[in-house]
């Protein structure tokens, strides 16, 4: 047999055993990705999209690139037996280390197992404490001259932030419609004192101009000497619309939900046959941290289930869809915990880890679990086939993973912090989802065999 021949048969080969594997490591990560088109905010959606592309162009490249490039690399350049010397010597050397890890793994299964678990049950219950960040300004580099300015003239004024009262009706500016913006206007900063800091509306424009009671005859007079660009800020042309702009103190996530949510209430003991609504950044902030808080238990929970579903399609077996899932859920607890102990908040970037360790993650465990299967069909246990697995898949999942991290690692130097902190999680998650891979699934691989086994005596003794 020629060098060809031996490249020909060792690409064949990889395209038959190591293909399906990772068609099906590929299915279950873009299963995993799909559960970010369920979050209620746009860029989470895109970004599942992105990835998900990412992901096949990456397996088309592998397939009919990388390989076609290894094939004639090997074929014109390739020199067998230094490279043969070379490698099994390396091979052997790391393929030991990793026999080491994994029978140091199997040693204390049931302790390693047992940590495992109540690390993962306190970081989630430590991850509910963990807080949410949208505000835009956290996210940008702090000595960045428009960031400046706007603390400044916050400084100045005592705050930028505003809610808006939007109210529509046939005529908004009837005489009982004005009596109602007028005393809204004023009233409401004596409703809530310490939340408001002004009211401004048409009226406030009005008063102005008048010592007058305000009534629908008169404000129809002021109206003509008012600038159009003035009220076109309180009303549009059709006095179909108006709004009542209010000058907010700065709050806390916490108190501006529970704010708007009294605001609501007040408005709506309001005696007036208007359509009244609260909106303005604010009310969208608060929208966002429900979304971002609740979402991504959502977003996780659902892309496990598709990812379930989807190998128990593929398999047919309960027991090999659960299997890769196992150390991978783990790995959701271990991260929540990370953030709280360091001070970490979620941000619309960091809340989509969820979906994301799920679909790195499984990717380890399937081929894990695709090459001990394998495996467990030659041995002669069931130990010595979880050996033979993580000797010869060491090296390749820790490769993938330091690349990934090696990828990601580069958000961490961005001068804006949404990012910088989304590239730290992102490598501590992948580092753990390494971390599982190479103990805790041998320790599930080694169980479920012993579980499976004293299953089927007992069943056999009662047959």
């Amino acid at each position: 047999m020629n060098n060809n021949d031996k490249v020909r048969n060792a690409v064949s080969n990889t395209i038959k055993k190591l293909a399906p594997a990772i068609l099906i490591a590929l299915i279950a990560t873009a299963l995993g990705l799909l559960s970010l088109y369920t979050s209620p905010v746009p860029m989470i959606q895109d970004f599942g999209k992105m990835l998900t592309i990412g992901m096949v162009v990456s397996f088309i490249v592998a397939l009919f690139v990388l390989l076609p490039i290894l094939f004639f690399r090997d074929s014109l350049f390739s020199n067998n037996k230094k490279v043969k010397v070379k490698t099994k010597k390396n091979k052997n050397q790391f393929e030991k280390v990793m026999i080491k890890i994994t029978n140091f793994a199997l040693r204390f299964k049931y302790l390693i197992l047992i940590i495992a678990i109540a690390t993962a049950t306190l970081g989630i219950v430590l991850d509910q404490e963990v807080g949410v960040e949208t505000d835009i300004e956290t996210f940008m580099p702090q000595d960045t001259p428009e960031l400046l300015d706007i603390q400044e003239l916050r400084e100045i004024i005592g705050s930028t932030e505003q809610l808006s009262i939007v109210f529509s009706g046939t005529d908004v500016l009837t005489s009982e419609n004005i009596i109602w913006i007028d005393e809204m206007t004023t009233g409401l900063t004596t409703e809530f004192p310490d939340e408001i800091i002004s009211g401004k509306s048409i009226t406030s424009l009005l008063n102005m101009l008048t010592t007058e009671e305000l009534n629908a005859v008169l404000v129809s007079q002021l109206i003509q000497n008012l600038p159009s660009e003035q009220l076109k800020m309180f009303v549009n042309e059709d006095q179909t619309k108006g709004v009542i702009i209010l000058s907010i103190q700065a709050l806390e996530p916490e108190d501006l939900e529970a704010f708007i949510d009294d605001l609501n209430i007040y408005l709506d003991t309001s005696t007036t046959e208007m359509n009244i609504s609260v909106t303005g950044q604010a009310v969208i902030d608060v929208e966002m941290i429900t979304a971002l808080t609740t979402g991504r238990y959502t977003i996780t929970l659902v892309g496990m289930l598709l990812v379930f579903l989807g190998l128990l399609i593929i398999y047919r077996n309960p027991l090999k869809a659960i299997i890769p899932l196992i150390p991978i859920s783990l790995i959701v607890g271990w991260s929540g915990g990370f953030m709280y102990i360091f001070g970490l908040e979620y941000t619309p970037l960091t809340a989509t880890l969820g979906a994301l360790i799920i679909g790195i993650g499984t990717e380890f465990t399937i081929l894990v679990m695709e090459r001990y299967y394998e495996e467990l069909a030659k041995a002669e246990s069931n130990k010595e086939a979880i050996e033979i697995t993580f000797g010869k898949m060491g090296k390749p999942i820790i490769a993938s993973a330091l690349t990934t991290i090696g990828g990601f690692s580069a958000l961490i130097i961005s001068d804006f912090e949404i990012l910088s902190n989304f590239g730290i999680m992102t490598l501590v998650n992948i580092s753990l989802a390494l971390l599982s891979t190479l103990i805790v699934m041998p320790v599930v691989l080694l169980i479920q065999e012993e579980v499976k086994s004293k299953f089927k005596k007992n069943f056999a003794v009662k047959t």
